[in-house]
C-alpha cells in the first residue's frame, strides 16, 4: 500500500512538472506603428514597422524575429512593466529577450530593449 502510494505520487509530481507554465498577457493590445509622431490620435501604420500584442503573442513586422510569445510582465511602476518574451526560429531555440515596456498614453507607448534602444509606437488606426 506504502509502495503504491509513493509511486503514485512520483507520478503525479512528476507530471505536474512537465506541464508547461502559461505565459503573462501582455497589458496592452492591437497593432503600434514605430514612429516619432507626437500626435495625440491612432496614426495610419501602412508603411511603418508594425508590433503587434495579442494576449500572449507579440508580432514585429520589420525586426529580426517575426513572432514572440510572452514568458511574463511584472509591473514596475505606474504604467511600466518588466518583460520577458521568448521566441524560436529555425537556427535558435528558446531564446529569451528582456524590455520595459511604458504606457506613456492611451495612444503611445515605448519599448525600452535590453539591447537596441527605444521603439516609440503609436497606436494604430
Amino acid at each position: 500500500m506504502k509502495t503504491s502510494f509513493i509511486i503514485a505520487a512520483f507520478a503525479y509530481s512528476a507530471a505536474a512538472l512537465a506541464t508547461p507554465a502559461h505565459a503573462g498577457t501582455y497589458p496592452v493590445a492591437g497593432k503600434w506603428g514605430q514612429t516619432g509622431s507626437t500626435e495625440k490620435a491612432p496614426i495610419d501604420c501602412g508603411k511603418l514597422r508594425v508590433i503587434a500584442f495579442n494576449g500572449d503573442q507579440r508580432t514585429d513586422s520589420k525586426g529580426g524575429v517575426p513572432a514572440y510569445r510572452n514568458r511574463t510582465v511584472d509591473a514596475a511602476g505606474a504604467g511600466q512593466y518588466r518583460v520577458v518574451d521568448e521566441f524560436t526560429t529555425g537556427q535558435i531555440g528558446n531564446a529569451h529577450v528582456n524590455y520595459t515596456l511604458r504606457v506613456v498614453d492611451a495612444d503611445t507607448l515605448e519599448m525600452n530593449l535590453e539591447k537596441g534602444g527605444t521603439l516609440r509606437l503609436r497606436k494604430c488606426k
